[in-house]
């Protein structure tokens, strides 16, 4: 019992030690609940049809990504339609909506490091809503892009998923770096 005294007493002297093992602790339960969610409404092994089909956010995601790029596809003069899985643009390409497409990775990332980050609730708040937005928001336009001008028959060094990945990171160190140092900052915020 002492040993997790002096534990929890360390932790709270080092606020940055404290922020590392929380953040690395909930990407990991974050990302791997996702895949582990996945394994369990894909038809398989460890299939769960009530999962699948009441509280499928995986696929529901899914949908809301295919339907709101066919619709700004369609809106902006294309012709577009979409499946379960994929997004097809007349005369021009077709994409298929894989689990690694979806931002599932990035978003646990993004989630983990505000929820860890010693800020007010509202700011964290805030920054969740506008930044996971964003972050789907860009991935609307990446898929839309992909689905316009991107051709499998091309031989490529790196793909779209990398490229992207690159990006979104790149982006999200950019805002994460604005919002540690903005005003509302304070490390010891009560949550």
């Amino acid at each position: 019992m002492k040993l997790l005294s002096n534990v929890k007493s360390y932790l709270n002297q080092n606020i940055a030690i404290k922020f590392a093992i929380t953040f690395i602790g909930l990407f990991l339960i974050f990302y791997y609940f996702n895949v582990y969610f996945f394994g369990l409404t894909s038809v398989g092994n460890h299939y769960n049809s009530f999962l699948d089909q009441h509280l499928n956010y995986i696929s529901w995601l899914r949908w809301l990504l295919l339907n709101t790029s066919a619709g700004i596809l369609n809106f902006i003069g294309f012709a577009a339609i979409v499946n379960k899985y994929e997004l097809l643009v007349s005369g021009h390409g077709a994409i298929r909506l894989i689990y690694t497409c979806l931002g599932l990775g990035v978003m646990s990332f993004f989630v983990a490091f505000v929820i860890a980050y010693p800020k007010k609730l509202k700011s964290k708040l805030i920054f969740l809503i506008t930044g996971l937005l964003t972050i789907q928001l860009l991935n609307i336009i990446r898929l839309m892009l992909i689905a316009l001008y991107w051709n499998r028959d091309r031989e490529r060094v790196i793909d779209h998923h990398t490229i992207f990945n690159l990006f979104i990171y790149i982006i999200i160190a950019v805002a994460l770096y604005f919002w540690v140092n903005s005003k509302s900052n304070s490390p010891h915020a009560s949550n």
